[in-house]
This record gives C-alpha cells, sequence and structure tokens, in this order.
C-alpha cells in the first residue's frame, strides 16, 4: 500500500480535478484543499466536496481567505464584469479575471499544510496552453516557487524534506486534460469552471472559462456534460 502523501489544490473545475486524478493514479495519498475566497462563482466548492470524495482524496479541507478585501479582479469584485466571449482569449494582456497573488497565496497554504503533513509532494493544476494568460499559471513560476518552498520551511532548510510542486497539466491541451481525466474515470459532469456559475452550479456559457471548456470537448468528440443555464 503506497505511503506517498501529497497535498493537492482543488478549486472543484475541470483541471483541478484531473490533477487529482492523477495523483491520485501515481499512487499518492491525496489531502485536497479548496479555498473559499470570495469568489462569485461559489458552487465551485459544492463541486470540489464532490471531486474530493468521488475521486477518493483522503481529506479535504476548505480555507477561508478574504481576496475579496484586495478586489482588483472580476472574480472577486462584483463592479467589475467577467468578460463574455467565446473560445480562446483573443484580448493581449492579463484578463481582469486574474486574481492579484492568487496560486502564490494557494500554493503558500498547501505547502504549510504539506509540511504539516510531513509530505513533499504539492500538485496544482495550472496550464500554459489553453490558459488565460495568468502569469501565476507559467513553468517559470512554478519552478521559482518550488526553489523558495526549500528555502523558505524549517523541512527544507533542515534537509527533511525536499519539496516538488508538480504541474502535470503545464503543457497539455484541454482535449488533452479532458481525454486523460476520462481514462482515469473523471467524472466531469460533478466539475464547476464557469467564472459566473449560479448557486446550482450551472455554467453561464459565455464566459472565457466556459469557451475553453466547451472547446475541449467538442475537440475530443465526446459529448460536453456541463449543465447550462443557457447557451
Amino acid at each position: 500500500m503506497s505511503n506517498k502523501h501529497a497535498v493537492v489544490l482543488l478549486s472543484g473545475g475541470l483541471d483541478s480535478a484531473t490533477t487529482l486524478a492523477m495523483a491520485k493514479a501515481q499512487g499518492f495519498i491525496c489531502h485536497a484543499v479548496s479555498f473559499d475566497y470570495g469568489q462569485r462563482h461559489r458552487a465551485e466548492l459544492l463541486a470540489a466536496d464532490a471531486v474530493a470524495r468521488s475521486v477518493g482524496a483522503v481529506e479535504h479541507r476548505t480555507m477561508r481567505i478574504d481576496f475579496a478585501g484586495i478586489g482588483g479582479s472580476a472574480l472577486t469584485d462584483f463592479n467589475i464584469k467577467v468578460p463574455e466571449q467565446q473560445g480562446q482569449q483573443t484580448s493581449t494582456g492579463i484578463p481582469v479575471t486574474y486574481v492579484p497573488a492568487r496560486n502564490t497565496v494557494f500554493l503558500s497554504l498547501a505547502l504549510g499544510w504539506a509540511e504539516v503533513l510531513q509530505c513533499s509532494d504539492i500538485f496544482i493544476g495550472v496550464n500554459a496552453v489553453d490558459y488565460s494568460g495568468y502569469p501565476d499559471c507559467r513553468p517559470e513560476f512554478i519552478r521559482a516557487f518550488e526553489q523558495l518552498a526549500n528555502l523558505a520551511t524549517k523541512a527544507g532548510v533542515e534537509g527533511t524534506s525536499q519539496f516538488r510542486v508538480h504541474a502535470p497539466l503545464i503543457d497539455l491541451s484541454k482535449a488533452q486534460i479532458i481525454q486523460r481525466g476520462m481514462e482515469l474515470g473523471v467524472d466531469y459532469a460533478q466539475t464547476v469552471s464557469c467564472y459566473q456559475a449560479d448557486l446550482q452550479g450551472r455554467a453561464c456559457g459565455r464566459c472565457e472559462s466556459c469557451g475553453l471548456r466547451r472547446e475541449g470537448f467538442t475537440a475530443l468528440g465526446v459529448a460536453d456534460p456541463t449543465r447550462y443555464q443557457s447557451v
């Protein structure tokens, strides 16, 4: 029986669900962590609970952070409109759906929990192919955080752990991610990826995240199980 433990960031979306399944398939005992950070699409937290149970995380915690108090993002500030566009991002620059320092803070909390659990592995479902231009979804960010993890922790400094940040989706297209998840039995009907999902978890069908998700299923040639408000 595996004795490898890992902390897995679980938003409740398609990518993080696949990441959790991939970690489990690699033999890790998975401790899933989600974040209630003031996001407008709070239905993803209920989805994360369902995914954690379905995939088989040994533990699932939801931590609270007040990113809404910082603002500056369409995902946490209701005065900023979520862009509605289909498919791949067409604008240049970093979009208004970027949440300042989000993955840095998420990984820091996951790192702290990993140190307490005395495990060395952290999984995050960031992607640099079908992604939204976020600076904290890039390979160089993951490498830099891994280096920081080993410099800024007691376990890293004393040499009792060598932390590794796994980003198994980093080079995959959305269709490839879905294909891998289907092979591992992920139920994508449980997941919520929409930036403005309603309280029942139904997707808007208009935001960029919805467009990317839909294109992934279309490219793969399989039915999209997403529940939509209207399309």
